[in-house]
């Protein structure tokens, strides 16, 4: 194992494309920790200190950003911008027939949909950094009342002020994509993919150090091993997957002989990833912001019974019935978005136009039935698991004490072992290519 990762500083090409990717991730941080103009800066710091942490979007939003969102800073949107604009731009491939026609363009249609992807990331940070400055203004970006630091995080709330704060958060959001692209070009692995993993894995020895503070060393412990067991479960379903086997007819064109060859398909257990728990997050958000708006208690100082009765049930992340339904929503979001993005249909297709078929199955319409036969059932496993994972902050939550930002469960836990497992496996591949010995044995 030492002599691979020898091996790869030993390699010139790699060495350089190491060290790019560790500036740019350098630069990522640094911009996480500049205020933006016009901000407190010691009393974000404060408030931030009193607030421990927060629930729902906010929290997730926070996360990504590498905890840069709650301190106002330049990169405060963070990745979160593009990742709506990703999902948002993939999920309109099955409504608008032009985007599902540029997507089987190849490489052209691609850089078009990279290029609708990436202006409407520029409108949704617009539209996001208008609404924390907003907030920020109001002083309830913190939910903390009574405090005057917490009323008083901007400097000067003008008009042209608000305006400077908004282009500079845009800004950053652009620059980040920039930073992305960079990495994806010249360094290693995923771009965007690699600034997410620097974010969330920033926000782990915070995280970490609170438990321990909270609750001692002989449970900082007990987390430890757990986290190690839910990242080995974690690192095996994520490689697991069903294979069905392919058989490709022989064809022969002129004196040449095609096909003939045995493949497999392979059908992830969590061919979702981690979209269902962000999609569940952000829709029992919802209730909880039209709740925040509908607080002004009545004559007698009594609240609307609604808003009592959200701000009881899914504003607590630990309450049985904000898990129930967070897990149900988790569950419905996986099924829901592995329909839409593996079309068995079209796979049937594909393999019946290159003599593909699946052994003792007709091509054609029986291969699709069987292929959604296979998913469906695939798919509930999957589900479960994430389902699970995502409930392990909010029973640590009640249990241990920890904030949302827990780092063993989640998003962070499945986004820090994908990417982990990716990376390692760009770099297997280059080390082959040079040295016919990769980092892996």
């Amino acid at each position: 194992m030492f002599s691979a990762i020898a091996r790869v500083f030993r390699t010139p090409d790699l060495r350089r494309k190491i060290a790019f990717t560790l500036g740019i991730i350098v630069l990522y941080r640094f911009g996480a920790h500049v205020p933006t103009p016009f901000v407190n800066f010691p009393n974000v710091q404060s408030c931030l200190a009193q607030s421990g942490s927060t629930d729902g979007l906010l929290s997730l939003v926070n996360l990504f950003s590498g905890g840069a969102l709650l301190q106002l800073s330049i990169f405060a949107l963070g990745v979160m911008p593009y990742i709506t604009a990703t999902i948002i731009v993939q999920l309109l491939r099955v409504v608008i027939p032009h985007f599902e026609t540029l997507y089987k363009e190849g490489q052209s249609g691609q850089a078009r949909l990279t290029q609708y992807t990436r202006y409407l990331t520029i409108a949704l940070a617009l539209l996001q950094s208008t609404t924390l400055v907003t907030v920020a203004r109001s002083g309830q970006l913190f939910g903390i009342t009574g405090v005057p630091e917490c009323e008083q995080l901007l400097t000067n709330d003008v008009w042209w002020a608000q305006l400077l704060m908004i282009i500079t958060m845009t800004a950053g959001t652009g620059l980040i994509m920039w930073f992305a692209e960079l990495v994806t070009e010249r360094g290693i692995g995923n771009g965007m993919s690699l600034l997410i993993f620097t974010s969330i894995a920033a926000t782990f020895p915070a995280a970490l150090g609170s438990i321990w503070i909270a609750r001692g060393f002989e449970v900082f412990l007990l987390v430890l091993a757990v986290g190690i067991v839910v990242v080995a479960l974690v690192v095996f379903v994520e490689q697991s997957q069903r294979r069905i086997p392919v058989q490709y007819a022989k064809r022969m064109v002129g004196r040449r002989t095609y096909g003939g060859t045995n493949t497999y398909i392979p059908i992830k257990v969590n061919m979702a990833g981690v979209v269902p728990v962000i999609f569940a997050s952000s829709l029992l958000y919802i209730p909880a912001l039209i709740a925040q708006f509908n607080m002004q208690p009545a004559e007698d100082g009594s609240v609307a019974g609604w808003v009592a009765w959200i701000q009881q049930y899914f504003t607590n992340g630990d309450h049985p019935i904000y898990m129930l339904v967070y897990f149900l929503l988790i569950v419905g979001f996986t099924y829901f978005y592995v329909a839409i993005t593996f079309n068995p249909v079209e796979v049937a297709d594909n393999m019946k136009k290159y003599g593909g078929f699946i052994p003792g199955i007709r091509a054609g319409r029986p291969t699709a039935e069987y292929l959604d036969y296979v998913l469906t059932r695939i798919t509930l496993p999957g589900s479960l698991y994430l389902g699970l994972i995502a409930l392990l902050p909010l029973i640590a939550l009640a249990t241990v004490g920890a904030n949302q930002n827990f780092p063993f469960g989640g998003a962070s836990i499945l986004i820090i072992v994908g990417v982990g497992l990716e990376t390692v496996k760009q770099i297997d591949a280059q080390l082959q290519q040079r040295h016919y010995e990769g980092l892996l044995r």
